[in-house]
C-alpha cells in the first residue's frame, strides 16, 4: 500500500531511487538496474533531491501553523549541512522546498548569441538601418554566418505553414529557405492564402504605445468616474480623498493628474465609442474647474455621453454556463499553451495575469500577455492593480484597443509580491477599494466584468460568502471562486462543500469553481454542487487531455509517444510565436521546461492501482512501460533539459535553468 501523500503505483513498476537513476543513465536498459550499488548511491547524493511529501493529513504542526512556502528572509536548510556532534540534538528532518525561486538565473539573448544581426538585413532594408551609426548590430552576411551556431533540422515550421519565413538567415532551420547567396525563398502559392489574415490580435502598435510613454492616452470615462468619487469629499479643495477611504491612507488620483493628458485631443485621438460617431467636444488647454477640483461640465440634466452609454441590460452577455475554463496560468499560461488546450477541448481561455501599471507605460512583455490566437473563440484578459484610478484607466484602454469577451479583476493572486502592495488576495480585506474598482471598471467596460477570488485570506476564516453579494451588487457577471484561502496557497484540499454554498449566494450571479480537478470524476463531483462551471488550473498544467477526459467521460491511457507529439506541437507553436532565430528557439525552451516540471506530474493511467490520480499526490519513483514514459517522470532538471534537447537541439554553452516553483524538483 502506498504511503499517504503518495500515488498509488502498481508494485510491479515501482523502483527505488537508484534503480530510476541507474535505468535512465542506462538510457533504458534493463541491466543498468544492477549496477554498483556504491555507484549509485553516489549518484543519487549528486541529486540532492528532498524528502518525500508527507500526507495532508499529517502536515499540520501541533502549534497549527502550516508548512507553507518560506517567506522572505527565512532560511531552508542547504545540502551539505555539518552532521551533529555527539550529544547534539538530532535535527529536524529537511523541509520539502517551499515557494518560488527568487533568484532564478536569467539567460539573456546576449548569453547565447554574442553577434546578432541587424533586424534591418533580415528584412533585406540594409540602407536604412533604424539604429544609424549607433547600431551595435552586424551588417555583414558573411561574417555572420561564420559565428552562427548549426541548424537545429531541416524543416521550418514557419515556412511550412506560411510559405515564408521572416527570420531569413537568423532562422535555425534556415535550410529549408536558404539558397544561394543567402536568398531567403518565398512559396509564393501558400503564402497568398495567409496574406491579408490575423493569426494573432491585441498586438501593441507603436502609435499606442508612444501615447501611453508620453502620457497622452485620454481617458475620458475613467476621469468622469474618478471625479464622481472625489466630489462629494473634497470640502472646497483639490486631491481630496474617495469615499470609504481605507485606513491605508491610499488616495485615489484627482480627476485632473497629468498622466491623464487633458488639452492633448490634437495631439492623441480617442477612438470613436460603439455607435458614437460624433466627434469629442473640444477642450480647453486649461480647462476652467469647479470647487471640486474638476473640469466644467455640460450643463443640462442630460449629456450626450449620458445618451450613448451602454446600460447594465444592453452590455454583451457572458454565456458560458457548463463550458470548461482554462484558469489565467502565471508563466506556463502562454499563448502556445492555450492552443494546445483549445485543441484538447477547453471552451475558454484567459491571458496571464497582467498587471494594470504596467499596460497603462505601454510595456511590450505586458503587453503581450493580452495576445489573442484566432481559435480562442471565448476569450478574456486578466488584470491585476490595488487602486481605483489605475484599475479603471487600465480597463478603459483595453475597452478601446484590444479585442476580448471579458475582463477579469485578479483577487486571489497569494504572492507577497502582490499581496503587499494592496492587490490579489488583499483586495478582499480593502472592501471600499474593492468596491470602487470594480464599479469603476464596469462603467467603461462594453464587456462583462468577472472577478476571480479566494475563500480568504487566512486559513480558517472564510470571507467569500460575505463577498459574493457585494460583487453581484456592483455589477460583476460571474465570480470565480477557488476553494482555499491565501494562507493555504496549493496545500491541502480545495473546499468544495464551501464553493456549493456560495454557489447558492451568488444566485443568479453565474459561480464557476476552482481547485484540485484532474480526472473527470472530479469534474463530475465538482458540478454536483451546484456551480455554473469549473476553471481548470494545475489539472490542464499537469495533463491537458484532461478536458477532453471531461468531455468523453474516460480515462486516457495516452501513451509516451503521444505525449511526446504534444510536446512537439507546443515547440512548434512556440517557435510560430517567439521566432525560430536563436533568440525564440531559447524562448520556446524556457516556457518549455517551465511545463515540463509540471507534466512529470502525470502517472500514467495503466501504472495506477486504482483510478484516478489526485492531484496533491506525489508520484512515487517508477519504471515506465518505456524508456521515454520513464524519462517524462523524471523530476530532475537535466532530465528535462534532455526532453528539450530532443525537440530543440543542444542548449547553449552555460545553460542554466531553475522552475519558477522550489517544489517542482531538484538538481
Amino acid at each position: 500500500m502506498a504511503a499517504a501523500g503518495v500515488a498509488p503505483v502498481r508494485e510491479r513498476f515501482v523502483a527505488s531511487k537508484e534503480q530510476f537513476h541507474a535505468y535512465l543513465r542506462a538510457n533504458g536498459e534493463l541491466g543498468g538496474q544492477g549496477g554498483d550499488k556504491e555507484e549509485e548511491k553516489e549518484a543519487s547524493s549528486e541529486q540532492s533531491e528532498p524528502p518525500a511529501k508527507r500526507g495532508r493529513l499529517d502536515v499540520q504542526g501541533q502549534d497549527g501553523e502550516s508548512p507553507e512556502e518560506p517567506e522572505d528572509g527565512e532560511k531552508e536548510p542547504r545540502d551539505g549541512e555539518k552532521e551533529p556532534k555527539d550529544g547534539e540534538k538530532e535535527p529536524v528532518e529537511r523541509k520539502r522546498a517551499r515557494g518560488q525561486n527568487k533568484s532564478r538565473p536569467c539567460m539573456k539573448p546576449n548569453h547565447y548569441e554574442k553577434s546578432r544581426l541587424c533586424p534591418s538585413v533580415t528584412q533585406g532594408c540594409a540602407e536604412k538601418c533604424y539604429f544609424g551609426p549607433r547600431c551595435r548590430f552586424l551588417h555583414d552576411v558573411g561574417e555572420y554566418m561564420a559565428a552562427k551556431p548549426a541548424d537545429l533540422g531541416h524543416s521550418c515550421v514557419l515556412f511550412e505553414t506560411f510559405g515564408k519565413c521572416p527570420y531569413g538567415i537568423t532562422c535555425r532551420f534556415a535550410k529549408a529557405h536558404l539558397r544561394d547567396g543567402y536568398q531567403n525563398v518565398v512559396n509564393t502559392e501558400l503564402a497568398k492564402q495567409w496574406e491579408g489574415k490575423s493569426l494573432v490580435r491585441n498586438n501593441l502598435s507603436k502609435d499606442l504605445q508612444h501615447q501611453l510613454r508620453k502620457k497622452k492616452f485620454i481617458f475620458k470615462k475613467a476621469d468622469e468616474y474618478l471625479c464622481s468619487l472625489a466630489k462629494p469629499h473634497h470640502n472646497d479643495r483639490k486631491g481630496g480623498k474617495a469615499p470609504g477611504h481605507s485606513a491605508g491612507g491610499e488616495e485615489v488620483s484627482n480627476c485632473t493628474t497629468p498622466e491623464d493628458g487633458l488639452g492633448d485631443t490634437s495631439e492623441c485621438p480617442v477612438l470613436p465609442e460603439g455607435g458614437d460617431s460624433k466627434p469629442a467636444p473640444v477642450q480647453s488647454p486649461h480647462p476652467t474647474e469647479s470647487k471640486e477640483g474638476c473640469p466644467t461640465k455640460t450643463a443640462g440634466p442630460v449629456t450626450d455621453e449620458d445618451i450613448v452609454k451602454l446600460r447594465p441590460c444592453e452590455k454583451k452577455k457572458l454565456e458560458i454556463q457548463g463550458k470548461l475554463y482554462l484558469a489565467p496560468l502565471t508563466t506556463c499560461g502562454n499563448l502556445p499553451f492555450r492552443r494546445i488546450c483549445k485543441r484538447f477541448g477547453a471552451d475558454v481561455t484567459c491571458g496571464e495575469m497582467a498587471v494594470c501599471t504596467n499596460l497603462l507605460q505601454g510595456q511590450s512583455s505586458e503587453w503581450a500577455l493580452l495576445k489573442r490566437h484566432h481559435t480562442e473563440d471565448i476569450f478574456g484578459v486578466q488584470l491585476e492593480g490595488a487602486f481605483p484610478d489605475t484599475m479603471t484607466k487600465c480597463a478603459e484602454l483595453l475597452n478601446q484597443t484590444i479585442d476580448v469577451d471579458f475582463v477579469d479583476i485578479n483577487v486571489g493572486c497569494p504572492i507577497n509580491l502582490v499581496y503587499k502592495k494592496g492587490g490579489g488576495c488583499a483586495l478582499m480585506t480593502r472592501s471600499n477599494k474593492f468596491e470602487q474598482i470594480v464599479r469603476g471598471m464596469n462603467s467603461v467596460l462594453d464587456v462583462p466584468l468577472t472577478v476571480k477570488i479566494r475563500t480568504g485570506v487566512q486559513e480558517k476564516i472564510n470571507v467569500a460568502h460575505k463577498i459574493i453579494p457585494k460583487i453581484r451588487e456592483w455589477g460583476a457577471s460571474m465570480v470565480t471562486l477557488h476553494g482555499r484561502s491565501r494562507e493555504q496557497r496549493y496545500t491541502r484540499v480545495a473546499d468544495w462543500d464551501y464553493i456549493a454554498e456560495c454557489a447558492k449566494i451568488a444566485s443568479p450571479m453565474p459561480l464557476f469553481g476552482n481547485g484540485d480537478i484532474l480526472s473527470y470524476e472530479d469534474a463530475n463531483q465538482a458540478m454536483q454542487t451546484g456551480v455554473s462551471g469549473i476553471m481548470i488550473a494545475r489539472g490542464a498544467l499537469i495533463k491537458p487531455w484532461l478536458f477532453t477526459e471531461i468531455k468523453e467521460q474516460r480515462h486516457w491511457d495516452i501513451s509516451s509517444s503521444e505525449r511526446f507529439d504534444i510536446l512537439k506541437d507546443f515547440t512548434n507553436y512556440g517557435l510560430e510565436h517567439w521566432g525560430s532565430d536563436t533568440q525564440g528557439v531559447e524562448k520556446t525552451r524556457k516556457f518549455l521546461l517551465e511545463w515540463l516540471s509540471f507534466l512529470c506530474r502525470y502517472i500514467p493511467v495503466g501504472l495506477l492501482e486504482h483510478l484516478p490520480q489526485k492531484i496533491n499526490e506525489r508520484p512515487p519513483y517508477y519504471i515506465g512501460r518505456d524508456y521515454l514514459e520513464t524519462l517524462m517522470a523524471s523530476q530532475n532538471v537535466d532530465d528535462w533539459i534532455k526532453i528539450s534537447e530532443l525537440l530543440l537541439g543542444p542548449v547553449p554553452t552555460n545553460f542554466t535553468f531553475l522552475p519558477k516553483h522550489k517544489a517542482n524538483s531538484y538538481r
